[in-house]
């Protein structure tokens, strides 16, 4: 469900949604050790809201497994196709012109990654600037800590 800025505001219908980035959403779809904690947050709320961006970001982190031999093609088959069935249940923050300002201020401010940048913007975009009203769940440490620094409770 494409959402733009102009579309959410996490105090209206969303107040108990959570933020989800891809490091953390593959752990749902694949065998991993926080998975089992993911899960416990999923079934506290189990509305996601995630960046339009996020499913892109699972494929390459499902086909670099399938290419290092970690994940077969058929079990690469199996969690691509997991991942679109939960895209198609999730939030999705549109790419908007605010979310490209907020990742190129974001980039100055943190090391972050192009990815992660646009990550961390669609989340302050969805919680329209006040990152207290919207918990953000991710397990990459440089993304999480960004987070951290923009406001964000963290959980993962």
């Amino acid at each position: 469900m494409p959402l733009s800025s102009t579309d959410l505001r996490i105090d209206d219908a969303f107040a108990s949604v959570r933020y989800w980035d891809a490091s953390a959403i593959i752990p749902l779809l694949a065998d991993e050790p926080s998975r089992d904690r993911l899960l416990a947050y999923l079934e506290q709320d189990a509305e996601i809201l995630a960046w339009w961006g996020t499913p892109i970001e699972i494929a390459s982190a499902i086909a670099r497994r399938e290419r290092e031999q970690l994940l077969s093609s058929e079990e690469a088959e199996r969690v691509l196709a997991s991942a679109r069935q939960l895209a198609e249940a999730w939030h999705e923050i549109v790419p908007s012109a605010a979310v490209r300002r907020s990742a190129e201020r974001l980039l100055r401010m943190h090391p972050l990654r192009a990815a992660d940048s646009l990550q961390l913007a669609a989340a302050l975009v969805a919680c329209d600037r006040d990152p207290t009203t919207l918990e953000f769940v991710c397990l990459d440490a440089r993304l999480a800590n960004a987070a951290r620094r923009e406001g964000f409770m963290v959980l993962g």
